[in-house]
């Protein structure tokens, strides 16, 4: 008789969150550091230098666990109005400090941000669920990046003049201090006064609470809430605006672009686009297998995200052999669940997605692509996740890898935003180039290949603002340029002094470097 075998029960780890780090005790520090701008259970709206507890306080809830959260307060359209009109007596004012005045409050804001880092990147964890490291990383490089302007920004602004009103942000959730708090505060340097929407999804109090600092220096800054539809007629179309930055999706950011353009406005408009990384005549294996972890950084919401890869059909089993290793070993969870209450912060990839609805998409957009004939060749299991015992899971997504998703799905063409990768088999150069440029634009990609010389005649061809040879590109900081080819980009580019120029008026006939309606003019 064969023995009786008794199965091998693993014990289930327990987690716990981490001591100092739940949402009660970070709204009570915010309530702490900046009672003008936090009230009992809602933040206020920013505008003519004081803080208005107006607006529709929407309810809203983390993706990191689905509990409760601080919501955007909603203005509507008129009292947006007001808020700018104000912004353009502040841009009056402004425009007329000294240099030597400005860099000195936007130092003494970047020391206040400074002190209260870890409170911003907390805040990060349960607004937008980054990780603890991505979260601090936010935070750091919109303080270092702006340093950098602050120390360097005489010779940026020789001969040049601020614009004749202020500049209104419209950003997306992802990166609200390295983005769009590092672009307020350089815009302010430069001495404009600056407007901006918090974005719908999440980032509502760590903007707020920057927001806080930096008027307390003086920084002539207005935050406000609300829809795009109900306040772009104040934002984008307002006569008082000196200049639009937005920061977003394809669909807005076409409607944003024909505002501007037919008003004629100064406009940096940063659009998706499916950035793509090509194989071809490829043999370090190694290299890419090392870096494929690194791109599932916050779970491919960013901008500069790679979530296609275009493979020459030869190499196809090469790659698996060194791609699905790597993408076996990410780790997902709760970003604060830890085993003792005092252990450090979990090493993590990345935690869920903006929100369940989000979550939703991307399963609903995988089965789908899977029911048209796309193959299935990776799918993490949300059971191999960290999380606290009970908690609301609906925001997490496990990384999927499709093989030659359908063109009818939106993951054929479109960025989705989300850790899913997806693969596409090609034969010739021609088709490799024509996969890589699949979205008419793009803002990076990477073609790795051994030979440098047919990564020197393929590269050009590539339409990405940023083309690395076997290495990913990045946004970037401080004198990095960035900008996108296609549709990705409208209006002109930024990085380094390209930034100043971009939120300041030159000699008279001045061309921008950048993608307008009647010109294309790279750097």
């Amino acid at each position: 008789m064969a023995p009786t075998l008794t199965p091998t029960v693993t014990p289930t780890l327990t987690l716990t969150l981490k001591s100092g780090t739940s949402w009660t005790e970070a709204w009570q520090r915010c309530r702490a550091v900046a009672p003008e701008a936090f009230r009992d259970d809602r933040v206020l709206n920013l505008w003519d230098s004081s803080w208005h507890a107006d607006g529709r306080a929407l309810p809203a809830t983390t993706p990191v666990d689905g509990s409760p959260i601080a919501g955007p307060p909603r203005l509507d359209r008129s009292t947006a109005q007001q808020a700018v009109r104000a912004s353009l007596d502040q841009h009056r004012a402004w425009r007329h400090v000294p240099l030597t005045e400005r860099r000195a409050r936007v130092a003494a804001t970047l020391d206040a941000l400074t002190e209260h880092r870890e409170l911003l990147a907390l805040l990060l964890v349960w607004e937008i669920g980054k990780p603890w490291r991505l979260a601090q990383a936010d935070v750091d490089r919109a303080i270092d990046g702006v340093r950098w302007y602050v120390d360097g920004i005489e010779p940026m602004l020789d001969g040049r003049a601020p614009l004749d009103g202020p500049v209104s942000n419209i950003a997306s959730w992802n990166y609200p201090m390295s983005v769009l708090v590092h672009a307020m505060l350089v815009q302010a340097l430069a001495g404009n006064a600056v407007i901006a929407k918090t974005p719908t999804d999440g980032g509502v109090a760590c903007l707020t609470l920057a927001a806080a600092l930096a008027a307390r220096e003086g920084i002539p800054v207005t935050l406000v809430s609300g829809s795009g539809g109900e306040l772009s007629e104040a934002l984008v179309r307002a006569p008082e605006i000196g200049c639009v930055s937005f920061v977003g999706g394809r669909d807005t950011g076409a409607a944003v672009a024909t505002a501007v353009a037919d008003l004629g406005k100064r406009h940096i408009l940063e659009q998706e686009g499916l950035n793509t990384w090509g194989i071809w005549n490829h043999s370090d294996w190694d290299t890419l297998t090392a870096v494929i972890p690194k791109l599932f950084d916050y779970g491919k919401q960013r901008c500069t995200a790679y979530p296609r890869f275009v493979v020459q059909r030869t190499l196809f089993d090469e790659f698996l052999a060194a791609y699905l290793p790597a993408v076996r070993t990410l780790k997902v969870g709760h970003p604060l669940a830890v085993e003792q209450e005092t252990d450090p912060y979990p090493v993590l990839d990345f935690g869920p997605v903006i929100n369940a609805a989000k979550a939703k998409e991307l399963h609903d957009q995988v089965a789908e692509a899977v029911d048209r004939g796309a193959v299935p060749l990776h799918r993490g299991q949300l059971s191999d996740a960290r999380f606290l015992p009970g908690q609301d899971t609906s925001a997490y997504v496990q990384p999927v890898t499709l093989l030659n998703p359908p063109p009818s799905s939106p993951l054929h063409h479109a960025e989705p935003f989300g850790p899913v990768d997806t693969i596409v088999l090609v034969d010739t150069e021609a088709e490799l180039l024509a996969a890589m440029n699949a979205s008419n634009g793009a803002l990076v990609a990477t073609l790795s290949t051994d030979d440098p010389a047919t990564y020197d005649r393929l590269a050009p061809q590539i339409r990405a603002f940023k083309t690395g040879h076997g290495k990913p590109r990045s946004r970037g900081d401080r004198d990095e340029l960035f900008g996108g080819f296609g549709a990705s980009w409208r209006g002109a580019f930024v990085g380094g002094d390209l930034l100043v120029r971009a939120v300041t008026r030159g000699p008279a006939g001045e061309r921008l470097p950048g993608n307008f309606p009647d010109y294309h003019l790279m750097p």
